[in-house]
């Protein structure tokens, strides 16, 4: 795949909102709802039925929300577009799944939502507390007993920078390699949350899951946080701790050199 648009099309870029529990992810499958069919099926109404494809800077799991997605959509390029109709059109029509389009903008010549992001940032939010939640169930890791995110912090200072993630990897991971170089990785806390934040240029699948679910052991006192060390150098997804639900991650934000939505 090139950057370019080809020829005959216009490229436009989308950013997007939306609650992943009722879908299998953003990626289109054999069976199931995707984020990407839905989308695609709402830009069609601005072509008079003629397809629209998409590319996504992130393919979130099942269940996995995003508060910041970036997308391109390529239309044919006589269809009559606008920021306002690509923005307000296809929210119309993805009427009444909780999907929504924050901005729309043409797209820089050569841009791609994936190929020209330099950065990804996720969020992952723990709910530490004693009674389950009410008003956030799906969108929180309920952890009831008391985490230590001083000792999380210490652990996760082990992954920052570039390293072989192997043991953070799915076994259904289809990169062609575990190297990665994490740019941030802090947890905090405000009250009842916890909140694990991640900005790399790309991520393995479950990565960020992986190492939530690794550090919640260390948060627990289960693990020292140099274990986390030596989970990593052992490269073997057996060492690490256990994956995270997908409840608690959200894709924040994409950065782009050339940002679209840049006034």
């Amino acid at each position: 795949m090139t950057d370019a648009a080809p020829p005959g099309i216009s490229r436009w870029a989308i950013r997007i909102e939306f609650d992943g529990r009722p879908y299998v992810g953003w990626q289109r499958q054999k069976s199931g709802l995707s984020v990407q069919q839905l989308i695609e099926e709402a830009a069609e109404h601005l072509t008079q039925g003629r397809k629209v494809s998409s590319v996504t800077a992130g393919r979130t799991d099942s269940g996995v929300h995003a508060a910041g997605l970036v997308a391109h959509l390529d239309f044919p390029d006589d269809a009559p577009l606008s920021r306002k109709a690509v923005r307000d059109a296809i929210g119309y029509h993805l009427k009444p799944h909780p999907i929504s389009i924050l901005e729309a903008a043409p797209a820089p010549e050569g841009w791609n939502a994936r190929f020209s992001a330099t950065w990804r940032r996720y969020r992952y939010t723990i709910l530490n507390r004693p009674a389950r939640p009410a008003m956030q169930e799906g969108f929180v890791w309920h952890i009831r007993a008391p985490l230590d995110v001083e000792a999380m912090q210490e652990g996760a200072s082990h992954l920052l920078g570039g390293h072989d993630f192997t043991s953070f990897r799915a076994a259904a991971c289809q990169a062609r390699d575990a190297l990665r170089t994490l740019d941030e990785l802090t947890i905090t806390r405000s009250g009842d949350h916890v909140y694990v934040d991640v900005q790399a240029r790309s991520f393995l699948h479950h990565q960020v899951r992986n190492m939530v679910g690794t550090l919640a052991l260390v948060g627990h006192h289960q693990w020292h946080p140099d274990r986390v060390k030596e989970a990593l150098e052992a490269r073997d997804r057996c060492k690490a701790g256990p994956t995270a639900p997908p409840d608690g991650l959200c894709l924040m934000d994409v950065g782009y050199p050339d940002d679209p939505f840049r006034p």
